[in-house]
This record gives C-alpha cells, sequence and structure tokens, in this order.
C-alpha cells in the first residue's frame, strides 16, 4: 500500500502527516529524517505499548537513538493533571534536554497529554505523533492542540504544540476494539458536515465500507479528514475564528462525558449525541432545514451511533456546557451547521438551550432517540 504524504503549512512552520500500511517499522527512519536528536522518550499507554511500543522502539534505536520508553494508565483519567506532572519527573530524570524528542504512540488521551508535556517541558521540547486509533489519525494527532484535564471540565488545561511529523500507520486499526472504531467515525462523519456536499455524499456511499474497516476507504477516509483539517488549521493555528468549526458536536458532547463520567461513554459517542443535538438547535438558530437533520441522522446510525440512551439532570448538564471553552461571560457558544459545509458559532440564550435539553431529555426518558 503507497504512502499518502498530507502536509500542514502553518505560518511559522510545516510538518508532513504520513499515512499508510507499515509505518510503526519505519518511525526511527522518519523521524531521523526531521531531527538531529540524540535522545527519544517514546510514551505510549499500558495497553497500546504491550502490542507496538517494542517495534517502534527498536525502529528508533536503530536510527541512532537513545531510547527511553515510559508507559501511562490507559484511559481519559490519564489526562490528568497530577499525571502530567509525573510524566515531566520523568523526563527529567532521564535527562533530556531541550535538543532531543518525544513520541507519542497511541491514542487521543496519549497525543493530548503528551504533546502537553512536550510543550511545557524546558518551555518545549520536540514532538512527533504516532496515532494508533481511528480518533486520533483523523483529528488529535494534528493542529496541534493539547491539554488535560480539569474537575471543571475537559480540556480546560492546555497548549498549541505542533508535531515535527505525523506517522499514522492503518495497521494499527485492525485491533481496536468496535466501539472505539465507532468512536472515531464520528470524528470522520463530523468533518464531513463541515466539509461540504462532496465528503458527505461519499461519507453516505461509503458507511457500509467504513463501518466494515474495509482498507481502502479507511485510507481515504483518513486523508480526506487530514487534508480538511489541514486547512482549518493553516487558517486559524490558534482557534480564533475558524478552527472553532471543529468544535462541532463537542459543547453538548464535553458535558455528557463530564456529568456521565468519563469513561461511560466514548468520546465520539458523546460527540454524536452533540451532533444531533446541535441539529436541532441549528433549526430554531441558523436556519438549518428539517431534511438535513434527518440527513445527518441516518448517516450516524449508518455508522453504528445511534442515540445514546442516557437520562441525566438537565440542569448539571447546562452548567456543564457553560464551562466549555467556547464559552464567554458564561454564555455557551454552540458550533451550528445549517447545511453540508456551512457553518456559524452562534451565541445561544440560556432559555434556548434548556429547551432543546428538555426536548432532549424527554426523548431519554421515552426511550427513543435524539
Amino acid at each position: 500500500m503507497s504512502v499518502r504524504r498530507v502536509r500542514v503549512e502553518l505560518p511559522d512552520t510545516a510538518y508532513d502527516v504520513l499515512i499508510g500500511s507499515g509505518l510503526l517499522d519505519e518511525v526511527g527512519p522518519l523521524v531521523r529524517g526531521v531531527t538531529r536528536a540524540r535522545c527519544a522518550a517514546l510514551v505510549s499507554d499500558e495497553n497500546v505499548a504491550e502490542r507496538y511500543a517494542i517495534r517502534v522502539d527498536v525502529s528508533l534505536a536503530r536510527s541512532g537513538f537513545r531510547v527511553s520508553s515510559l508507559t501511562v494508565p490507559p484511559g481519559e483519567s490519564s489526562k490528568e493533571w497530577s499525571l502530567a506532572g509525573e510524566l515531566l519527573e520523568a523526563l527529567a530524570a532521564k535527562g533530556l534536554s531541550r535538543d532531543d524528542i518525544v513520541v507519542a504512540l497511541g491514542g487521543g488521551v496519549t497525543g493530548d497529554l503528551v504533546g502537553f508535556v512536550s510543550a511545557v517541558y524546558l518551555r518545549g521540547i520536540d514532538l512527533v505523533q504516532v496515532p494508533t486509533t481511528l480518533l486520533a489519525m483523523v483529528d488529535s494527532s494534528v493542529g496541534g492542540k493539547t491539554a488535560v484535564d480539569l474537575p471543571a471540565g475537559k480540556n480546560l488545561v492546555g497548549a498549541f504544540k505542533q508535531p515535527l511529523l505525523v506517522v499514522a500507520d492503518v495497521d494499527t486499526l485492525k485491533t481496536l476494539p468496535d466501539e472505539e472504531w465507532r468512536s472515531g467515525l464520528a470524528e470522520v462523519a463530523k468533518t464531513a458536515m463541515l466539509s461540504g456536499e462532496e465528503m458527505l455524499s461519499w461519507m453516505e456511499g461509503n458507511a457500509r465500507r467504513l463501518l466494515d474497516r474495509d482498507p481502502d476507504a479507511v485510507i481515504e477516509a483518513v486523508e480526506r479528514c487530514v487534508a480538511f483539517k489541514a486547512g482549518v488549521v493553516a487558517a486559524d493555528e490558534r482557534e480564533s475564528g475558524p478552527r472553532e468549526c471543529l468544535n462541532y458536536g463537542h459543547t453538548l458532547g464535553h458535558a455528557i462525558e463530564k456529568v456521565a463520567g468519563y469513561g461511560r461513554f466514548t468520546h465520539g459517542a458523546a460527540v454524536a449525541e452533540g451532533m444531533r443535538f446541535a441539529s436541532r438547535v441549528a433549526v430554531q438558530l441558523a436556519g438549518a432545514d428539517v431534511s438535513f437533520v434527518r440527513r445527518q441522522d441516518r448517516l450516524l446510525d449508518a455508522l453504528g451511533l445511534g442515540a445514546l440512551e442516557v437520562a441525566l439532570p438537565t440542569a448539571v448538564l447546562h452548567d456543564a456546557m457553560r464551562s466549555d471553552k467556547k464559552a464567554r461571560g458564561g454564555e455557551v457558544r454552540m458550533v451550528l451547521v445549517s447545511e453540508p459545509g456551512t457553518w456559524s458559532c452562534v451565541a445561544v440564550e440560556r432559555a434556548v438551550i434548556d429547551e432543546h435539553l428538555e426536548a432532549w431529555a424527554g426523548t431519554k426518558s421515552e426511550g427513543e432517540g435524539a
């Protein structure tokens, strides 16, 4: 399988995202091609390390790096302030200097945590992202946003840290549990809604192939998503405008994750629910047609992302939405899509949020979809 290459061009830097099969064994030469570092800290979670770390370690060592391998516990609970501190202490104990490099091997949690640590260690140390989940490949490994969570909310402490390189070996996706696969498909669907009619139609025509993990369809989806995000990030690296679109579905999605308890639902499942919610708000506030709402619902259903059957207190959800990063002065702001490729970030009055949350909660109590 040939390697696909997407270039991320930014005002002060540029880097490649490489997508293909068998790339884990090539991480060492690929990293050597972008750095003169002598030491590399390879960080992965315990589950990923068991499957893949030795291959990456050997590849780095053969390319002349002195490798220090570190692991963190799996799951969203690892994206916390205290663990970031422990990882910083470990890098210092290993003697990594500003001229060395950190390699993040794993899913979105690992990429976010390790990216944040690399951004603040010695005021910044070079980073390479090696994503091993669909969600990380199509979204979190690209663009430089890193973060850890606080009890007050998700991703509230973070920094921008662009990697030197992203290496996405699609072979790692074969071992993903089904729920994690569907979680990644939610971010692909989000991108389709934002990208426009061409990608949305492609997604609708290939939903079954993607759900079945057809290799050609997967490669195409990852490349399309990375190319779209690269364009958005190039236009707005620091999320001061257009990049806000990438938060579509995340306002309610993050609130669901927080209120339900991190780990109860996958990130993608919560985002898909947030997309369903946002599309209904968009009918009222952004001129979306009901046919678009139904079209999005059908795509999410086809990708195995049916509406969540969860009853959560609406007042608590609203408070969690107000702590979202997009909020201003305690006012909820939501990304609303009115038609494929057309979006806006809109301040939503409390009464409107409450009305839609009550309607959403009503469907849950009746055991129906959102």
